[in-house]
């Protein structure tokens, strides 16, 4: 599927010869070549939280399922590139979920460039369907990789995630509203935590910063 000039739901962004979009869903889609790049699921998260205690809802991931799926059946992406963090930690039953719910798309081409968090043996990566890539990925004049690069060479857009940005906006008075948001500076784009129980990292916007704002129906160009 092609996205429309005046589709709300996301912002174009055109860097260096690439046109990107960035969308509410906290993705960002590579139209010429029907790719997707998310960056930090954090899947499984909230079973490691019970394990210790703390009663946190299963739902919570199911609902990033869900806004996955129907990413995946409107825009038949051919790609899709999971800038780090795609699962929590150590093992627990929802790996099993998250693999039977990626299989059910075999027409689409999974990558995981990992994280900190992609911390499971090899032997877990060896039969999923996702292509495991422990260094940056360079695609065209794009570099992938879970923590923000500090030196690449010019020309080059560096997709990345691991900060969890977000930005706080404040009204009159005393009213505030913190989102997450899309950070560009400096040739690199952060992109927002995806998952749904990841939390926020606000940020101070350097002088040359632009700043895309997400809300739950369009994103919002803040600074740019």
């Amino acid at each position: 599927m092609k996205i429309g000039e005046k589709d709300l739901r996301q912002v174009r962004l055109d860097h260096n010869g690439t046109t990107l979009f960035l969308m509410k869903e906290k993705v960002v889609y590579h139209q010429n070549t029907r790719t997707f790049f998310i960056s930090d699921v954090h899947f499984g998260k909230a079973a490691h939280f019970r394990k210790s205690g703390i009663p946190i809802p299963e739902p919570i991931h199911k609902v990033d399922l869900e806004t996955l799926s129907l990413l995946f059946d409107e825009f038949s992406p051919i790609s899709v590139y999971f800038l780090g963090d795609l699962f929590h930690s150590d093992w627990n039953g929802q790996w099993d979920i998250l693999m039977d719910f990626l299989e059910t798309y075999p027409a689409i081409n999974f990558h995981l460039v990992q994280g900190n968090h992609d911390i499971l043996p090899p032997s877990f990566y060896k039969n999923c369907p996702i292509a495991i890539h422990k260094q940056p990925v360079f695609l065209e004049n794009l570099i992938l990789s879970h923590e923000p690069l500090e030196d690449f060479s010019e020309g080059y857009l560096n997709l990345c995630g691991h900060i969890h940005p977000g930005i706080r906006l404040r009204g009159m008075g005393r009213q505030s509203l913190r989102l997450s948001c899309f950070y560009l500076e400096n040739n690199q784009l952060i992109l927002p935590a995806f998952g749904s129980f990841t939390g926020l990292a606000l940020i101070k916007p350097g002088k040359e910063a632009k700043v895309y704002g997400i809300t739950s129906e369009k994103v919002i160009p803040l600074l740019s």
